[in-house]
This record gives C-alpha cells, structure tokens and sequence, in this order.
C-alpha cells in the first residue's frame, strides 16, 4: 500500500497556508528544486514539490513493505503525511536540499543514498564487500587500495560530498607501491568528442589495437556511466600494486563509449562533461602513483588523488564537489599543501582541509597563524565526539566510539561509510505559524528515522547505518528567532576568568537562561520521538540526534538566519547569476529588481535584490561584520552544550585586529567544540558580490522600485514553457552559508 495526499487536502492547505518565502526564496525554489514535469512540460510549483518530497519520505516507512498493512498503521501515516505537508508547505521546517531534489523520485527508489548529503570515508585498503560497484578483477571480500577512492568518486557523482581521513593510521596500511605501468587511454572517431580527448592525451583506439594486437595488458572498456568510470579509475589505482592485480606493465582504458559534452545526465540531473576531463584525471592521477613508485602514498599523495576527483566531477558545470581532508597537525605536509600555488590553482582548491586534534593539543600558534593567511585548516577534536552527546549531558565514554571523522561542513560526526541525514527547523517561522513545537520537532526526527531505511549502494554504508541510524535535526534563523523570542541575543555578556591550566586570561560567556531551558526542551523532544518511533519500528534507536547546519540555500527559500551564523548585515544587496536564456530574468525585471549583465561569465546575468534581515530593527541585532569573534566562539559552545550531541558547523569570521585571539580562544574552547573553522571576513570588497552592505535608506530606495511579485508575473508571463527552459540553473548557487556543500 502507498500512502499518497488527496488533491483536495493540498487545495485545502494552500487556501490556509502562506509560504513563508524570503525576499529570494521563491526565486531560489524555482531554480533550484522544483523538477521538470515531463509529462506537463513545465517544472513543478512549490505545492507539487512538497507532495512529491512528503511521499517519497512517508513511504519508506518499513511497515507499509512487509505484506498486509494495518488499518491503523495506515491512517497514522496518512495523517503524518498530511501534517508533513502543511508544515513543510508553510517553509516552517524543510527536509535537506538533497531531500527537496530528490525525494519521491524515481532515481531516489533506485539509489537510496541520493537522499544523504555527504559521507566519510577513510582512504585505507578496504573490500568493496556486497556493493552496487565492484571491480571484476576483484572479489568482493578482496580489500583493495582504489576502495576508498571508488566510495568517494561515486558519491560525488551523485551529488554529494565526502569527507575523507588522511591520518597517518589509515595510509600507513596502503601497501608499497611497486609497479609503474604505463598508462594508455584509447577513444574511437566514433565519439563526437574524439577532438578534445586526443588532445587531453588519448590515442585513436583502431590504430593503437591494430599494432599492438596480441600484446599482454591490463584493459578497462569504460561504460557510459558513474559505475563505469569509478571501475576505470580503481583498475588504474590498483595496478600500482602487484598483490592486487598481479604482474602490470600497462592499463589501458578505452572511453570511446562516454557520452559527449552538454549531453544530459538522466537520474541524479546535471551535464555531461564529455571524456576530456577524465582523461585529463586518469593522467594526473597516474602522475601521482607513478611518481611514488618503491614507497608509500603520504597524506598529500592521498588528498591529491580525491582533489583530482573531485575536480573531475566538477567539470560538468552543474554539479559541485565537497570535500574535507582530515589530517594530522603534526603532518606539516599536510598542513602546508595548499602553499604550493600552482597545484592549489590546478586542484588542491576542491577540499577544505582540517586537523583532527585531541584535547590536550596545545600548539594552536601554529595553527591560527596559517588560519589568518588562508583561513584553514579547520578543528575537529575526535575526544569529544567520541565520548560526548551534548555537553549539558557530560561525559559519555564510547557514545560515538567509533567515528573518524565529519562530513564536509563538519556538522555531523560519521563513521567510516557513513552519511549525514540532514532535516531543518525554522523555529521562528514555526511559532509564527503558531506550530506547537513538539509535533514539529516530532515530525522532523520521524521524517530523517524514515532515510535510514533507504536501500543503499555500498555495503560498507548499509552496515553502518543500520547500526547508528544516526539523524541530524537542525534549527536555522537561531540569531534571528532568539533575538525576537526573548528580545536579546544568546550571549548576554561575559565575565573574566583566568585559565588555572594555562594562565591565560579568558572572558567566560553569560547565556540567556530562558533561551537555554528552551532549547534543552526541543532537545528532549527529539529524543523522546527517537525512541518512540524506534520502537514502533523495532529498529535501534539512533546514535545521535541532534545538529546545526551551515543551512544556505535552504534557509534562503524562508528568507532566515543561516544556521547559527549571524545575517551578514542589516541591509543588503544579495546577487543572484542566472543563464542569460531564463525565463525568471523577464519577470525579475518585470517586478523592478535591477539585472545587469555579469561583470565575470558570459552569457551570465546578475539580478539584485534589496534583503532586510528579520531582526535589523531591534536594539540588540548585531551582524557578521559586528559581531566579536569571541561571541561567535560562544554561541557554538552554547549550541553543543544545550542542543547539538553531533557537532554544529560553524564558520566564525575574524577581522585583522582578531587574529591574534584565534590560538587563545581555540584553547579556552578546546574542549566543547567538536568542529571549528575561521575565515576572514570578507565584506564585498569586489564588483557584483554576491553579498554587499548597504544602510537603510539604500535599501528603502531599491524597495521603493520594487512594483510587482516576481512569481505572480513569472506565472502571468509563462503560462506553458519549452524543453528548452527544463534545464535552467542558478548560476554558482550553494547549499551552505561557507560554500561547502554540493546544490542538492
């Protein structure tokens, strides 16, 4: 049996609910979740989106797939769906991007983890085990050095991120490198793309088999598909090692058969980038195998092949690739890979770089002084996460034991094989909606419990999270909603200390109390619905619960706080790029918001509209660009104290006349943030930012200009639409306020 909404429901709703779109939100929807329809030749509205996303979710309830379904069981998932909608619907809460995109599709009921934002994997020799993809030289108990490297690259083909441990325990189990086979890539005049390939490196495939017809070598035919080109990659990686795959003094891969560039990716969506690019990748790589030949891969070896990867993935231009390396702080190569400008430009840039300390790790100097030149790496402290939920709760030894590492925006600790499984709250929307914040906290966690029973790729994935059955509900608009809930923000002052370990003087935070029983109290929500419905479920309950998210895009469509993080002014312009080609420009236009063309892309258009952030007008509002790096340090301690036992991503932003607090403040906070990173604040500081300041009366003026709603005029002006228009994209759009994370 389904569970689907009626018609006349959803009508019913639309009539008593207003979506709670920001000043882009709408704008923002309709370019970057609402699906083509093929059938009606024209992309989804909010509602049919909402549908589509609530029933892909309420069905993967397991009771409604073991044969007869109870007439109870069924009338509580129909209400559950119905109430999922209306809250969903009013933007009080949204599931991930990922889940908006991909949620009662097709491609979702095929490859379960499309509904998972990002994963960990850490780069060591492990078997692919009983997994959609596993190489045919291999048994699937084989452990093999290309695993890691495999997991990574089919992930972010889907469209996720990973995070990645480098540390010296996992490479050191990498065996010594002892061949350096040549490495040949074939492509047929056949393939439209014959040109760009040949010239990437690849050789014509009839001239090159009719010389060396007959010879010994190692050959990959790679199919047109994400499992062809992931199997290509592991043979070349694997080759390098004679106890995998025996005696190899040349690996030929043929990609005659990928499919041309500006082809269209069906399932997942995106665009083809033709061969050229994985030609370029399997020689880089190569290059970097080869070039360790008669010792073992290091850290900087080992990220070098997951950035070229990830640098591949993104050669299609719709698609993005997130990645974090997790290295040691001891590992000066790692630390200072990305001094190296030339590579850093080439392909370091794909990953954000982290080190894994403990507690005791005292040498922050270090440390903050490479944060204020290039802003990494980042923390994350593996005691905590190992040995603690939430602060308030104190120390739990083990609780998440086994973890190695976060997913890219470090808001969730993982272990290795496992994924994020993101929903979000907007609570300040909620209570406006006048939501009783219990059913809604209910109805979040139920919704991610649902995600875990999804049927996933790798066994190494299925393992895990079947056993942690970890979920991450979120709050975003924190700053704004506390500051109108209990009229002053979270941190109330601060009063001096003096460290008795290190003799530093510290200023210790005073949190508003009504704002920290509140939270404790969603907190307890959560895990009181986790275990109710673990039970109704006979699943374990999960390991964790509980997350902030950097939010982005997300908390764009209701017009919110990102996250923890403070709005970046109280006026701004926010810029938004667009194909030239789109139909939204028109009604943009229409509606007054100024377009011009874009100052760095062809064929690119900007668009600017004038944003207010919810609290600018309350005495006690204070920006990004106000607010104290050490409030910032605050307000994540008081979320991983009171509402996060995962971790809570945070980026804090630092002036120059800061930086020389940053090692300080990293050791007085040392033991109650799980994950930190910094990044200078940047202002605009360039032409057409995406963000830029401006006062109140600049803001007032460009409302003033404003004449009409963009969605009312885009639907007057396009009442059918063209094949043409179902491929349309916000230019450069992220899923994060610091740019992490993939689209969807």
């Amino acid at each position: 049996m389904r569970i689907e909404l009626s018609n006349a429901y959803i009508e019913s709703i639309k009539k008593e609910v207003k979506p709670h779109w920001g000043e882009l939100g709408w704008v923002t929807y309709k370019r970057t979740y609402a699906r083509w329809l093929e059938n009606k030749q024209r992309h989804e509205n909010w509602a049919e989106t909402v549908k589509r996303v609530v029933e892909g979710n309420v069905n993967l309830d397991p009771r409604l797939h073991g044969g007869t379904v109870p007439a109870d069981v069924f009338l509580e998932l129909q209400h559950e769906a119905e109430r999922l909608f209306k809250l969903i619907y009013g933007l009080a809460s949204t599931p991930s991007g990922r889940n908006l995109w991909i949620s009662g599709t097709d491609y979702q009921k095929g490859v379960g983890d499309a509904l998972n934002n990002c994963w960990f994997i850490a780069i060591r020799p492990q078997a692919y085990g009983d997994s959609v993809i596993v190489p045919d030289y291999l048994t699937k108990d084989r452990k093999a050095v290309s695993m890691p490297f495999s997991f990574l690259f089919d992930e972010l083909m889907k469209g996720g991120g990973v995070g990645f441990s480098v540390l010296e325990k996992n490479i050191d189990q990498i065996p010594e490198i002892d061949q350096k086979p040549e490495l040949v890539v074939l492509i047929g005049k056949k393939n439209r793309d014959y040109g760009a390939a040949i010239e990437a490196g690849a050789v014509d495939a009839d001239d090159w088999y009719r010389v060396h017809r007959g010879e010994d070598y190692l050959l990959a035919e790679t199919a047109d598909s994400r499992e062809g080109w992931v199997k290509s990659n592991a043979l070349l990686i694997d080759a390098h090692f004679a106890e995998i795959t025996g005696k190899a003094n040349r690996v030929v891969i043929d990609v005659t058969n990928i499919r041309e560039k500006g082809k269209r990716i069906h399932g997942f969506g995106g665009v083809a980038a033709g061969p050229a690019p994985f030609v370029e990748m399997l020689f880089s790589i190569n290059q970097v195998l080869s070039g360790t030949y008669g010792r073992r891969l290091t850290s900087v070896d080992c990220t070098d092949i997951c950035n070229l990867i990830g640098k591949t993935v993104v050669a299609g231009n719709v698609r993005r690739s997130a990645e974090i390396a997790l290295g040691g702080p001891e590992d000066n190569g790692f630390v200072t890979m990305k001094q190296d400008q030339e590579k850093l430009m080439d392909h370091r840039w794909a990953s954000n770089n982290s080190v894994i300390v403990r507690s005791d790790f005292e040498d922050y100097e270090a440390i903050a002084d490479s944060i204020s030149k290039n802003g990494e790496p980042g923390i994350v402290n593996l005691d905590i996460i190992h040995n603690y939920g939430r602060l308030a709760d104190g120390r739990q030894e083990g609780i998440d034991g086994e973890a190695e590492g976060t997913n890219p925006c470090g808001e969730i600790s993982l272990c290795n094989g496992e994924p994020c499984n993101l929903f979000e709250v907007f609570p300040l929307v909620a209570e406006m909606q006048n939501w009783n914040m219990d059913e809604v906290f209910t109805l979040a966690t139920r919704y991610a419990k649902r995600v875990t029973f999804s049927r996933y790729d790798w066994e190494v994935s299925r393992k895990i999270i079947e056993k942690n059955r970890r979920i991450g509900i979120s709050m975003s608009s924190i700053q704004d909603w506390i500051l109108k809930k209990f009229g002053q923000r979270l941190v109330t002052g601060f009063r001096k200390e003096t460290d008795a370990a290190t003799g530093d003087a510290r200023q210790i935070p005073v949190y508003n109390e009504a704002a920290a029983r509140t939270v404790d109290g969603f907190y307890k929500t959560v895990i009181q619905a986790d275990k109710d419905y673990s039970e109704t479920l006979g699943c374990s309950r999960s390991i964790k619960h509980t997350t902030v998210k950097p939010s982005g895009t997300v908390s764009k469509l209701a017009g919110v706080s990102e996250g923890m993080h403070f709005s970046f002014d109280k006026y701004i312009i926010q810029r938004i790029r667009f194909q030239e080609s789109d139909p939204l420009i028109p009604a943009i236009q229409k509606a007054g918001y100024p377009v011009e063309k874009d100052a760095y892309s062809d064929h690119t258009l900007v668009a600017s509209f004038p944003v207010k952030a919810e609290g600018a007008e309350m005495d006690d509002f204070v920006s990004a660009n106000d607010v104290s790096i050490e409030e910032q340090f605050a307000t994540q301690a008081f979320l991983q104290t009171y509402w996060s036992d995962n971790s809570v991503s945070c980026t804090i932003t630092f002036h120059p006349e800061e930086k020389d607090r940053i090692a300080g403040l990293f050791r007085q906070y040392r033991k109650s943030c799980k994950s930190t990173s910094l990044l200078p604040y940047s202002g605009h500081g360039f032409v057409q930012a995406p963000k830029e300041p401006i006062n109140r009366a600049q803001y007032l003026g460009m409302k003033d200009q404003v004449i009409g709603n963009v969605q009312d005029i885009y639907n007057e002006m396009n009442p059918g639409q063209t094949a043409d228009q179902k491929y349309l994209d916000i230019v450069g759009q992220t899923d994060c306020v610091g740019g992490a994370c993939p689209v969807r």
